[in-house]
């Protein structure tokens, strides 16, 4: 599980790095509400963990741009002191998808996330990605674009899918790298392999290119008008 911490309690973050890196997950950590909102929006993660009391930003607030402006589906636990009915209401409808008050047990705040995670999923399973005229069905794993069949091997089928859920907002190398192989990405510079393959399957027979390469940042799948796409046009 790869989580997103937004939390600036320090002592609770180390507890929690301590706690889930353990059990074999994967955190990154934002000490405050803008620094939250922009990583939530432009990286991937499996679920995320926000406070409601943050520095520039607090959580209900980065939970309701989150929705609302970035259309994120990303589970999220409100983790908090505040414990009254109307604060549950309110962090709630902000968008959390559940909601832990503080002190809190380690083993409580995992399984809550790993429930998330399990209906996430199920849910995703059902759901069709769609940008432009390009379309990828999660449940039979077809590709298409313009009614026309796209042949993908698993690969690039799990990079076109990050790169749709992440769309219009960038995807990092090192993201796309840990969606294929974890901790452990292969020697050389496989991932360009990768992409080559499927800009040449998604973008090869047809004029509108979606997959721009972002020179030292990584790539996005976009509608972009060419010129105003100042990114590089090879994988």
């Amino acid at each position: 599980m790869r989580l997103l911490v937004i939390e600036d309690n320090r002592q609770l973050v180390a507890n929690l790095f301590d706690y889930f890196e353990a059990r074999g997950h994967v955190l990154d950590v934002a000490p405050d509400g803008v620094t939250g909102l922009h990583l939530a929006a432009t990286q991937h993660y499996d679920a995320m963990v926000v406070d409601w009391m943050l520095p520039r930003m607090e959580g209900p607030e980065v939970l309701r741009l989150l929705r609302e402006q970035h259309h994120s589906e990303l589970p999220a636990v409100m983790l908090t002191a505040r414990d009254e009915l109307p604060d549950k209401i309110a962090g709630f409808r902000a968008g959390a998808d559940d909601y832990l008050t503080k002190p809190f047990a380690l083993p409580e705040l995992e399984i809550r996330l790993e429930a998330l995670l399990t209906r996430a999923r199920g849910r995703q399973q059902r759901k069709v990605l769609e940008v432009g005229g390009l379309v990828l069905d999660l449940a039979t794993l077809e590709a298409r674009r313009d009614g026309q069949l796209l042949h993908l091997y698993p690969a690039c089928r799990k990079v076109l899918e990050v790169l749709m859920r992440a769309s219009p907002a960038a995807v990092a190398r090192g993201e796309l790298e840990f969606a294929l192989w974890g901790d452990e990405p292969p020697q050389g510079d496989l991932l360009r392999s990768h992409v080559y393959e499927l800009r040449r399957v998604v973008d090869g027979p047809f004029e509108a290119k979606l997959i721009h390469t972002l020179p030292r940042v990584g790539y996005r799948l976009a509608i972009v008008d060419a010129a105003s796409d100042g990114g590089a046009a090879d994988a």
